[in-house]
């Protein structure tokens, strides 16, 4: 379980792809210990197990499962990753309850600069329109947001100057793919 509040990012140094699977190096200043291994990590907003670590480098096995949801089936070496260690009971939460569990990869389709924030719309298949509300939260490659706005066939997030400061959020563009994990409460009250 994660909340979303990114202060972390690193880069992929290595990818080892088959059709079945993949194995990802990520280069980053956050510290592991030796007894964090095998615990998760939310890798833009995909629940990652650590497998292991050598310094600034750190190992994660993806699943076909996880490749056929994520943007991770287009991951190349040198992209930003957003990565957060799972919430220790007892301390704050400043974003929402996140899984790692990705519903869905969707398409950028235009960016708007105020000021200093951006206004990012994503587009999103009509099946997913019953996860989003405006004002409710939502994760953007593991970011913990706010839906500004429901469009058509689209939603809107404003992210402000400290989230790109600290996110990959500050290199997206227009048709970048970013991964979606609707709120878990609002998946469960839709399911019942």
């Amino acid at each position: 379980m994660f909340n979303g509040i990114i202060k972390n990012t690193g880069k992929i140094v290595s990818i080892h792809k088959t059709t079945k699977n993949c194995i990802l190096f990520i280069n980053s200043k956050i510290k592991f210990t030796k007894s964090e291994i095998g615990s998760s990590i939310s890798c833009s907003g995909v629940c990652l197990t650590l497998a292991s670590f050598s310094g600034s480098n750190s190992k994660f096995y993806l699943s076909k499962e996880t490749l056929d949801r994520t943007n991770f089936k287009n991951a190349k070496v040198k992209n930003l990753i957003n990565l957060e260690k799972s919430l220790k009971f007892g301390t704050r939460i400043s974003g929402h309850f996140i899984q790692g569990h990705i519903d869905v990869s969707c398409h950028i389709t235009k960016i708007v600069f105020l000021g200093k924030s951006w206004a990012i719309n994503i587009k999103l298949l009509r099946k997913y329109r019953k996860f989003v509300v405006e004002k409710g939260s939502i994760a953007i490659n593991g970011v913990s947001l706010t839906i500004s706005s429901i469009l058509k066939n689209e939603f809107q997030v404003v992210v402000i100057p400290q989230t790109l400061k600290y996110t990959n959020l500050i290199k997206l563009k227009k048709n970048d793919i970013v991964n979606i994990e609707f709120d878990v409460l609002g998946k469960y009250i839709n399911n019942s």
